[in-house]
């Protein structure tokens, strides 16, 4: 419902890490998106999909028509879960054999996988969604590390996977006094938040009956039970993640 009548954007979101740039889970609208908040797509280093449902992906295709000119510019790095990017039995590739030529690389990762790009390491992370193949996304720099839940619903294996993060970006569809499978609620956030102690969380990806009951208050409530900085996004937000670095822990990568 909140993407059908677009109560917010669901465009993905942009990470800018010294000169890459990678877009994640670009959903209905990104390209509209992007241009109402003046990201130039052709910067894009790597487009990033967690999963095969359409306000996660719906316009991967179009994200590198643009930043390749339909492959003229034949650049960047498409990085998805499998059923993106393979199908299954059920699901239909979404992207399109004429968009994984037009660049450099894709690549269908599983949970637990890790690639580098420059001096950012790429990790897979396990998630528990209705797309069974479903994966977050950790970016480990030398400056700090941020983790992606993507969409799944709480569980004890979330917590190592996104252990050491110093900013978290969580998918919180729910309020605390609604709950559903496949989904964190607020409670759920605040559980996972609470045991890998991040220096920040950026709570999105809100549903119909959070935006009733005002993400921002939710953010606040939670904010009282925890050491963690909790913010709850809005669209348009252009956060500067300078206060949130740590000391160098990573100094060797694989590349692509």
């Amino acid at each position: 419902m909140v993407v059908g009548k677009q109560l917010r954007g669901s465009g993905g979101f942009i990470l800018q890490i010294n000169e890459n740039q990678f877009h994640v889970d670009p959903g209905p609208g990104a390209l509209v998106r992007a241009a109402q908040y003046d990201i130039n797509i052709r910067e894009n280093t790597a487009v990033l999909v967690s999963h095969a449902h359409i306000n996660h992906c719906n316009d991967v295709n179009a994200v590198i028509n643009a930043m390749t000119h339909a492959g003229l510019d034949k650049v960047g790095v498409l990085i998805g879960n499998k059923t993106v990017i393979n199908g299954n039995a059920e699901v239909k590739p979404y992207v399109t054999e004429f968009h994984k030529k037009c660049v450099e690389k894709v690549i269908a990762m599983d949970y637990g996988q890790k690639i580098g790009i420059d001096n950012v390491e790429i990790k897979a992370l396990y998630a528990r969604h209705s797309d069974l193949d479903t994966i977050g996304f950790k970016f480990i720099t030398p400056e700090f590390t941020l983790s992606y839940t993507s969409d799944t619903e709480y569980c004890t294996d979330l917590v190592k996977f996104h252990e050491d993060s110093d900013i978290m970006v969580l998918n919180v569809v729910y309020p605390s006094d609604m709950k559903e499978k496949y989904h964190l609620n607020s409670e759920d956030a605040l559980k996972l938040i609470n045991k890998v102690e991040p220096k920040l969380a950026i709570l999105q990806h809100f549903g119909i009956k959070m935006l009733s009951v005002n993400p921002l208050h939710e953010a606040r409530e939670l904010q009282k039970r925890t050491k963690t900085q909790i913010m709850a996004a809005k669209d348009g937000l252009s956060l500067d993640l300078m206060p949130y670095l740590r000391k160098p822990s990573q100094k060797k990568l694989t590349q692509f």
